[in-house]
């Protein structure tokens, strides 16, 4: 058996205990390389054992920042963690690093991105034994070898509502390699959200800027949570392909953060990738339907004059501490609700909605961007990412070639990633 088949079959301890478990990846039992010694007890067939594994946007580090938790850790709740990614075979994953509204009306969405970044790359050391951090795909590729899940940094929400390019730059010598480019769900100075009001007709002169920079360092460009104009405006902008890191297809369902076909094709046009969002109010008709009386959004969001935004501080006494404990009360990030049978997905509508995807744009431009963590609510098959071979072995029901498979569980990430990163021989 190869290494990579010995790595992949291992799975981690359970923890038993209480709301914040004590032990960590630091302190399971381990073999003489470092990996966990007891058997999975949950399927995996053969073809996911042995494929590379990336996710396109896992949300990670809220809840190590707000309630002080180790990823290391096996958590009760919440849909991730690094032993449970282990189980789920996942080599490598978007590392989520987030900086939601609730930092924007006080201005500490610029202090609140570099805590989180740093936390994570802080968290990262702690669990040397279990995780790395990766620049590039050949760094991917060497972590992986080791036994590891790679960290690719991305973040998502404003890093700075205006775009400035030195904290750009500053943001990625500490190692952030691909960033969303709006505000999470609000329109920023260069770029309209799709939730939001329509302010620059797509992107304006900085947010053309911004994608040469990002093309210049060798940042990976992410315009999920963008408006139809900006994804192709985006897209025709940069030089290098750019993502779609997570979401459904507008055709499917007729949310406002569904990609357009016309979209996707620009996207695939530019050889980048489009990650499929593992959540029923992206994939699922009856679901979106449902969710509509209870939790009303606007079809499509109605273009504005394109008249600058300025963004300042609202009068406030509030600190960045109050607001840390206001978005504690949401945390774990995910779903917490009930889904009536008849609105459940099952995890075969899932790869339906991946095969729309490859029909739509071919087989390199699909992927999986999960959201886990950050609110999906997930096919009954799937509980957390433990349960990842679910979509292999929906896949293979599909009757998709091996080959197919191993693109849309991973490569199609790393090649996107190895062209941006590598393609100009980056250090």
């Amino acid at each position: 058996m190869k290494r990579r088949d010995v790595i992949k079959s291992l799975t981690l301890l359970p923890v038993a205990g209480s709301v914040f478990p004590i032990r960590s990846l630091l302190s399971t039992p381990v073999a003489e390389n470092g990996l966990p010694l007891i058997p999975q007890d949950k399927p995996m067939p053969a073809l996911h054992r042995e494929a590379f594994v990336m996710d396109g946007h896992i949300h990670v580090m809220t809840r190590e920042l707000l309630l002080k938790t180790d990823i290391g850790q096996r958590y009760p709740d919440g849909s991730v963690d690094l032993p449970r990614a282990k189980e789920g075979g996942v080599d490598a994953m978007f590392f989520s690093v987030y900086t939601p509204e609730h930092y924007y009306p006080g201005r500490f969405e610029i202090k609140n991105t570099f805590r989180v970044v740093e936390l994570a790359l802080d968290q990262i050391r702690k669990n040397n034994n279990a995780v790395e951090l990766a620049l590039t795909a050949t760094d991917i590729q060497r972590i992986n070898k080791k036994g590891k899940i790679a960290a690719f940094l991305d973040l998502e929400g404003g890093y700075d509502l205006y775009g400035d390019l030195n904290l750009l730059r500053a943001l990625y010598r500490l190692g952030l390699r691909s960033l969303q480019l709006t505000a999470h769900n609000t329109t920023n100075a260069f770029i309209d959200a799709c939730n939001d009001v329509y302010t620059w007709g797509g992107i304006n002169d900085h947010g053309k800027a911004v994608i040469k920079e990002m093309n210049d360092l060798g940042m990976v460009i992410n315009v999920a949570h963008a408006s139809n104009d900006a994804i192709m405006q985006s897209a025709a902008a940069s030089r290098h392909p750019v993502i779609y890191s997570h979401g459904g297809f507008n055709k499917i369902v007729d949310h406002p953060r569904c990609i357009t076909d016309e979209a996707a094709k620009a996207i695939a046009a530019k050889g980048g990738v489009i990650g499929v969002h593992f959540g029923s109010l992206f994939n699922n008709p009856k679901y979106w339907e449902w969710q509509k009386p209870n939790n009303p959004i606007k079809a499509q969001p109605v273009p504005q004059p394109a008249t600058p935004r300025i963004f300042t501080s609202q009068v406030t006494d509030q600190t960045i501490e109050d607001v840390d404990k206001e978005l504690t009360k949401e945390v774990p990030l995910n779903f917490r609700g009930t889904i009536p049978d008849e609105y459940w997905m099952h995890v075969d509508q899932l790869a339906k909605v991946i095969d729309y995807g490859v029909k739509l744009v071919g087989e390199d431009h699909v992927a999986l961007g999960s959201d886990l963590d950050g609110g999906p609510e997930l096919p009954r098959e799937m509980k957390d990412i433990s349960d990842y071979p679910q979509i292999t072995i929906a896949l293979q029901k599909l009757g998709y070639s091996d080959q197919r498979i191993k693109k849309i569980l991973g490569l199609n990430w790393l090649r996107v990633i190895r062209q941006v990163t590598e393609g100009d021989q980056r250090n």
